[in-house]
Formats: C-alpha cells, sequence, structure tokens
C-alpha cells in the first residue's frame, strides 16, 4: 500500500540540508510519495526507512540517468498511462544512429547535424539528445565516442554490441558521460550484469519478445541490476505500439516489475525511408517510447518531432511561462517605448509578434505572474500597481531610457491612477487591449512631454 507523505516525512531524518535537490524534507517526501523521485536521494535515510518507503513509492517506471553535464538525459519515472491523468515526467530522446562501418564523411554529417540543429520554441531550447553507435566492424566503439565526445559535447551517448569488451572499453572512453550498454540477451546476463558492476552505467536489454525480454530482465535484478532501458524486440510499428502498451500497463496498473524500465524503439529499423521513420517515431513518443532511434536527422524532419514532444510532455496543470525579464525587440534604445505584460508564454509571443511587425524598436517588461493572463493575473493579485511598480523599479528599465513613459495593456486601464500613485516618476499611457492594434498604437507613438 502506497505512503502518504506525511508518513515518508516521519522516516526521514528531518535536516532539510538540501542535498537531495529539493529545499525541505517535507516537499522531498511529497515527491516520493507521489512517485516523481526515489528515497534514494536522500543521502541520510535509514536502510530501513529505505526498504519500507522504496518498494511502497518507488515509480512504477524506474528513473534512469545517461550521460553528465550538458549531455546527460533522464529517462523514466513516469506514474500514469495519460497525460490528463497527471503529466508525464521525462521527454522522449531523439537519438541518431551511427554505424562504425560508415565512411568517415557520413559520421561527420550526422555528428554535425546532431550538433547544429537547435531550436528556440515558447523559449525552451529544442534539440535531439541522444547518439547511438552500433558495433558493425570498422572503426571501434571507442574511436567513435572520442569524435562524438570532440564535436557534440550535448549528445548522451547509447553504445551497441554484443561484444562487452568492446562495450567495456567504450564506456572508458566515454569517461564521465556515462553511456547507456545496449545488447543484453537472455544469453550474455551473466557478462551484461558484471559490466553494469564494473562501469556503473544503464544496461539495455534486447529481447526477442515480450516473454524473452520479462526473462532477460528478471535475471539480471536478481543479479543484481538496477538501471535497465528494454527493447521489446518489435520491429513493425504496429507491434511496437502493442508491446509498449502492454510493457507500460503492467508497470503502471500492475506493479510487474521486470517491465518496470523505459522504452527504447528502433525506427530506423522499420522503415527504410527517412520520413516514415519520423511518423513511426512520432506514434512511439505518444504512446510511451522513452528512446527512439533514427537513421539520420534532417531539420525538417527533427522540428515536427520536436514540437510533438514539447506538446506532449508539457504539464496540463501548469501555464507554459516565459522569464521576468527586460525583452529588447529589434534593437531598442533610450528612446524607444516601455510596453509592459505578463509572462504567460502565449501572451509573450503575440504581443513581442506585434511589436516586431510593427518595426519600432522597443523595451517588453514582463512581468512574472505565474502563467496567468493579464485579466487573470490581475483579477488574481498578482499583476496589480503595487507589484508592476516593484517590479519596473528593480528591472532597472530606468537607466536604458530618457523618458519615463509605461505603456500598459488596454485591459487594466482601471488601475492607471494607482500605478500613477507607485511611480510617481513615471507617466502611464495606457495602450490597446488587443494585441494586434500594437503596431498601429506604436507607430503613433511619442513620448509625452
Amino acid at each position: 500500500m502506497a505512503l502518504t507523505g506525511i508518513q515518508i516525512l516521519k522516516m526521514l531524518p528531518k535536516k532539510n540540508c538540501g542535498e537531495c535537490g529539493i529545499p525541505t524534507c517535507l516537499a522531498f517526501a511529497m515527491k516520493v510519495a507521489a512517485g516523481q523521485t526515489e528515497i534514494e536521494e536522500c543521502p541520510y535515510v535509514s536502510d530501513e526507512a529505505k526498504a519500507t518507503i522504496g518498494e511502497a513509492s518507488a515509480p512504477p517506471i524506474r528513473t534512469i540517468k545517461i550521460g553528465a553535464g550538458d549531455a546527460e538525459f533522464t529517462a523514466g519515472g513516469e506514474t500514469c498511462l495519460f497525460r490528463h491523468e497527471k503529466r508525464f515526467e521525462n521527454q522522449t530522446g531523439l537519438a541518431v544512429l551511427i554505424s562504425t562501418n560508415e565512411d568517415a564523411a557520413a559520421i561527420d554529417g550526422k555528428i554535425k547535424r546532431a550538433n547544429d540543429f537547435e531550436y528556440e520554441r515558447v523559449g525552451v531550447m529544442m534539440r535531439n539528445n541522444l547518439v547511438a553507435i552500433k558495433d558493425a566492424g570498422g572503426s571501434s566503439l571507442a574511436d567513435i565516442v572520442k569524435k562524438v565526445a570532440a564535436d557534440a559535447p550535448k549528445q548522451a551517448i547509447i553504445l551497441m554490441s554484443e561484444d562487452i569488451e568492446a562495450l567495456k572499453a567504450g564506456a572508458e572512453a566515454c569517461g564521465d558521460n556515462k553511456p547507456l550498454l545496449f545488447g543484453a540477451t537472455t544469453e550474455s546476463v551473466d557478462g551484461f550484469a558484471a559490466l553494469a558492476k564494473d562501469t556503473g552505467c544503464v544496461i539495455g536489454v534486447k529481447g526477442k519478445n515480450l516473454d524473452d525480454l520479462v526473462e532477460t530482465t528478471d535475471k539480471l535484478m536478481a543479479a543484481g541490476v538496477k538501471d535497465m532501458v528494454i527493447d521489446t524486440g518489435a520491429r513493425t510499428l504496429r507491434e511496437g505500439f502493442e508491446d509498449n502498451i502492454v510493457a507500460r500497463r503492467s508497470a503502471v496498473k500492475e506493479k510487474f516489475k521486470p517491465l518496470g524500465f523505459p522504452t527504447i524503439t528502433f525506427p530506423c529499423e522499420m522503415a527504410d525511408d527517412l520520413m516514415m521513420e519520423a511518423m513511426i517515431g512520432s506514434v512511439l513518443m505518444a504512446k510511451y517510447a522513452a528512446i527512439t532511434v533514427f537513421s539520420d536527422i534532417q531539420g525538417d524532419i527533427l522540428f515536427p518531432l520536436l514540437l510533438e514532444q514539447l506538446n506532449i510532455f508539457t504539464d496540463p496543470q501548469r501555464p507554459m511561462v516565459v522569464q521576468e525579464d527586460i525583452y529588447p525587440i529589434t534593437g531598442p534604445d533610450e528612446n524607444s517605448p516601455v510596453l509592459i505584460t505578463c509572462n504567460f508564454s502565449l501572451t509573450y509571443f503575440i504581443v513581442s509578434g506585434e511589436i516586431e511587425g510593427s518595426k519600432i524598436p522597443s523595451w517588453l517588461l514582463i512581468k512574472d505572474t505565474e502563467g496567468l493572463s493579464v485579466l487573470t493575473a490581475w483579477a488574481a493579485g498578482k499583476f496589480g500597481a503595487d507589484l508592476i511598480a516593484m517590479f519596473v523599479k528593480k528591472s532597472g528599465i530606468g537607466d536604458k531610457v530618457k523618458h519615463h513613459e509605461l505603456i500598459i495593456p488596454g485591459y487594466l486601464a482601471t488601475i492607471k491612477g494607482e500605478l500613477e500613485e507607485e511611480l510617481p516618476d513615471w507617466t502611464i499611457t495606457i495602450g490597446p487591449r488587443e494585441a494586434g492594434h500594437l503596431p498601429a498604437f506604436l507607430k503613433e507613438w511619442k513620448p509625452a512631454s
């Protein structure tokens, strides 16, 4: 039976040290109870408490980490079947496959594209985040690892081979950027269990089918291997779709531990066309794939997958926001207008887009309203005159412009008088209600005399 956050808190040392990455023991206990983190993250909890809490509160899909620093990739930690029930925790990893027998130009091209393709969307930087290196003769895994580490340092690495010594050499070449070592089968359990112990790396398990996969993960768990990524063996879209659902449902609903690991899928082995790979990958991403591996990477293929990833893994219970700050748009100077709005991302991108379209260089102040829109934030007391005035003063915008005129959204016209009292050195101007009217407004704007 699951424990509550308060029950877990009673078994914690209550140091509030923050070493687990969470500020207080109460907040940590609540996250453990919700299945969002594991009790082992607390460095001071007793072994007895670990045994009691860990069994009851661990996420049904185990959390694993690959890589380190900018290249760190996290998968698993999932607690539900459907996004609307709660949320999906960790984004699907997008990997490009490199075979060691490919020619140098092809390898260099894939690595360059993996390193260069990066997009910004609603304030989020998006890119593929994994390179899978397959042992197919020719160059060694270790040689390709060194090239990837040098030319694409933000990529976590997957090493694929049935040769345990080759995987071990590749893992050593990765250094602190711990790779996923993929290739464990029922026949090679002992060797991969020893490899996991020697390297401290996550093991990738390759099953012939679900039954074979369960047998292999059972043996590895019995040998003490905790961190795994699983491949059901499916190599068609239908099989992959069905297997992923069975694995996730078994882990989440039935608490079936042999399938309670993130899944890796191979669209690169399900189609001969990159566009078809992307379509298959998009389906598997929506149905629980933790990692999808593609034969190559192109901007027109990658961007739609990244947008899908962003949509699926956005927390439906939290609005998307941009950071509170001063945003210069099209190179403003000391005579440029100053506007303010909320940090709801949709509002920001609409307003900033209209300002850019006007071709009038401007300063856009973004006030933290916890992701609420202008009127909702005002009604909730998060976009009132006192808070706006405090932000304007601390932002330093007064030092960037000669005039002291602040343009507020038209829907906030009622707080003009309050703002003038809070900001006696500023002139408060009421802007248009709709962002679409900003270009005409800004073209007519002149600083108040």
